[in-house]
């Protein structure tokens, strides 16, 4: 009886003493991030016997034993977690690229509705005083203003291509090493065994690797049997326990983005800050062809008055604007006497009074506040998203961490109970031994 006694005490201290370690191990990765809190489950240990000559198998209640280490996990919530860190991750990148272009596009002093009103003020101006050469430089140069802030809005957009490139470039250079590192996890998986500690971290190793990757674009993930993860996309397999694929970023002639595996072009992602980038580039072309046609009707618009008008040698007015876009606008004179300010009535102002008069039917300013309205929805917009976004992502987080996060007060608590415990199999121990002296002493 003693010698169950013992078996069962110290079976109890090895139990518990596992259970302490995992409860320290816990508290000691409290706030480390990827870290799933774990558990190390205590079962009743039996010990094969017989008391016959013949054998017979049987079992003996041997106490308890440690069935191992786990992590306290739902496949469910981890899931959910990777679904809604996906769209912060869109939606993230979406307003940075919404407020980037909404930037570029330089609705400032210097911009280009900015410099429009100048130079129709200018030449309201000018109206009252058309053979001032002053006021005609000044209005030339009021011009040139313009075209330059056509340029400057068109050499930001241009430079968004550039961006959104690089950015995709640097998205794809984490996927392709998040497979790899995935690729060899899922091979230590294959051969981990159930219970160890070692297979736990693998696990966490692996469950951070697929949020790196949900974030970035939308996959498909399957789990083999021991956890092992193959990643898909687009119908092309990325990662699994075998090999591993490149994806590489394109980008067409016109800025637009594209992706491929292994060298095949596939579906652009839609999904994760790539998906959120790829549309970007859309969005600058699309903004960059509005800022090109706005330049050339502000051209055409303004060389065709100019046509109507005379200067003052009596010639009619030649194009004051050259280019076919915003990045290619330039003022083709610099000479005041160019100006083409009377018409052939005999009026010395007359075709600047008709510039007044035209201004609302060209409608570049209104045009230009219909562009930059239009970027400010849309950043608006991209801030709601990443709002609804960031509570949706920060209450599936809350929710998975009220299982797998690592609780202090819980841990305490925990701690407190398997040290009981412990101290009571060695209560266990001393009681056997009192029973052996007793029975020594009789």
């Amino acid at each position: 009886m003693s010698g169950d006694l013992y078996s069962i005490g110290s079976a109890g201290l090895r139990s518990y003493r596992s259970q302490i370690s995992t409860i320290s191990q816990n508290i000691s990765n409290s706030g480390s991030e990827n870290y799933t809190r774990r558990n190390t489950p205590v079962q009743e240990s039996f010990a094969a016997g017989s008391t016959q000559v013949l054998y017979r198998s049987f079992a003996n209640f041997a106490g308890s034993e440690a069935a191992g280490v786990y992590r306290v996990s739902d496949p469910l919530l981890d899931a959910k977690v990777r679904d809604t860190g996906a769209k912060l991750a869109n939606s993230n990148t979406h307003l940075r690229w919404m407020t980037d272009i909404e930037t570029a596009l330089k609705d400032d002093k210097t911009g280009v509705g900015s410099s429009i009103g100048n130079f129709y003020g200018m030449m309201d101006q000018l109206a009252a005083n058309p053979t001032s050469q002053p006021l005609r430089n000044t209005a030339l140069y009021q011009l040139e203003q313009v075209t330059d802030a056509f340029k400057a809005s068109s050499s930001s957009l241009n430079d968004m291509f550039t961006s959104t490139k690089a950015s995709a470039d640097s998205d794809a250079t984490l996927v392709n090493d998040s497979l790899k590192q995935l690729q060899e996890i899922n091979r230590g998986l294959l051969n981990s065994q159930d219970g160890t500690e070692n297979k736990a971290m693998l696990e966490d190793s692996r469950d951070a690797l697929l949020n790196t990757l949900s974030a970035k674009l939308n996959v498909s993930i399957e789990f083999g049997a021991k956890g092992n993860a193959t990643v898909s996309y687009g119908g092309a397999v990325l990662a699994d326990s075998t090999s591993n694929a490149t994806v590489a970023v394109t980008q067409a002639g016109n800025g637009a983005l594209g992706l491929a595996v292994n060298g095949t072009a596939v579906t652009a992602p839609t999904g994760g800050s790539m998906g959120a980038t790829v549309a970007a580039a859309t969005t600058t072309r699309a903004r960059l062809d509005e800022l090109d046609a706005l330049a050339v009707s502000f051209a055409n618009n303004i060389n065709s008055w100019h046509a109507a008008g005379q200067t003052d040698a009596g010639a009619p007015g030649a194009d004051l604007i050259s280019g076919t876009s915003a990045a290619t606008l330039a003022v083709t004179t610099s000479n005041p006497a160019d100006l083409a300010v009377a018409t052939s009535d005999g009026r010395t102002n007359g075709n600047l009074l008709d510039l007044s008069a035209l201004r609302p039917t060209h409608g570049t300013e209104k045009s230009w506040d219909a562009l930059i309205s239009k970027q400010g929805n849309a950043v608006k917009s991209a801030k709601l998203d990443q709002a609804s976004a960031a509570g949706l992502d920060e209450a599936a987080r809350v929710e998975r961490d009220k299982l797998s996060g690592v609780d202090l007060d819980r841990e305490a608590a925990d701690l407190l109970r398997v040290q009981q415990a412990y101290q009571a199999s060695a209560k266990i121990i001393q009681v056997a031994k009192d029973l052996i002296d007793t029975m020594l002493n009789i």
